[in-house]
């Protein structure tokens, strides 16, 4: 069965439009299941200005349906998986709104670090909001959030998800490695391991201080030894001395 978006027979008069050529200003016509489309006056590759990717961001059979996509739309395929997981994780973790939000604030502090370190930032990204994915199932099968049970449970989950959106096989492949060991760095670690250590660890230091604040001289202990890249241990020192204040200063209140 052909896909019905790609069936002519489905398509209306929006289908077939006309886009000027941003070199010569010559106006080429284009299909819209068209991925790119070359001038016939100056011969530039035109990209569909109109292309939607929509299931194509994660259907496994978008390239024989559109064809070889080109670079540029393969960079838009990855923007569309990144914001696809965010939505997949939250459905799969359903109104449990504190593992949404741990999950959600790892990938934030996950990409500040990238920018810094030149991680990869679609593993990191994915990487971060599928890295506890595991521990819905932990508790069902262990009654345990323990992380060897995440690192377990999780991979089969992650792979699951990103299989049905379309990620590359490398991709999942990495994401699925740094799910099944991210409580627990190896001798040699890859830099996008190191981004997500870090970001779960400011996460998890940060909600451990709401709870029972250390003191600074504790804390300051731990930063400088505990992280694997220098971009996290100075975003930790930003973070958590805000929610040390805090927390002291909650102490003192109730006090």
């Amino acid at each position: 069965m052909q896909c019905p978006g790609q069936d002519s027979r489905y398509w209306d008069g929006a289908a077939v439009f006309e886009a000027k050529c941003p070199k010569c200003d010559h106006v080429v016509e284009f299909f819209k299941d068209d991925s790119t489309r070359k001038c016939g006056n100056c011969g530039n590759k035109m990209i569909n200005p109109q292309m939607d990717l929509g299931c194509a961001s994660y259907c496994p059979y978008a390239e024989q349906c559109l064809g070889a996509m080109p670079p540029e739309l393969l960079a838009k395929k990855k923007e569309l998986l990144v914001e696809r997981v965010p939505i997949e994780m939250k459905r799969y973790f359903e109104s449990d709104f504190k593992r949404i939000g741990h999950a959600t604030k790892v990938a934030r502090y996950a990409e500040k670090i990238c920018k810094e370190e030149e991680a990869h930032p679609v593993v990191t990204t994915l990487s971060a909001y599928l890295h506890d994915i595991g521990i819905k199932e932990s508790e069902r099968k262990y009654n345990s959030s323990a992380p060897k049970y995440q690192h377990v449970e999780g991979p089969p989950v992650a792979r699951e998800i990103l299989t049905r959106l379309g990620a590359e096989e490398g991709i999942i492949n990495e994401v699925c490695d740094i799910i099944e060991h991210h409580h627990s760095p190896r001798q040699e670690e890859t830099i996008n391991f190191k981004v997500i250590y870090d970001a779960d660890l400011i996460v998890n230091l940060e909600e451990k201080q709401k709870e029972s604040p250390s003191s600074p001289e504790h804390l300051a202990k731990i930063i400088e030894k505990s992280f694997l890249t220098k971009s996290g241990q100075e975003l930790a020192r930003k973070v958590l001395e805000k929610t040390s204040d805090k927390g002291m200063e909650a102490q003192r209140r109730e006090k």
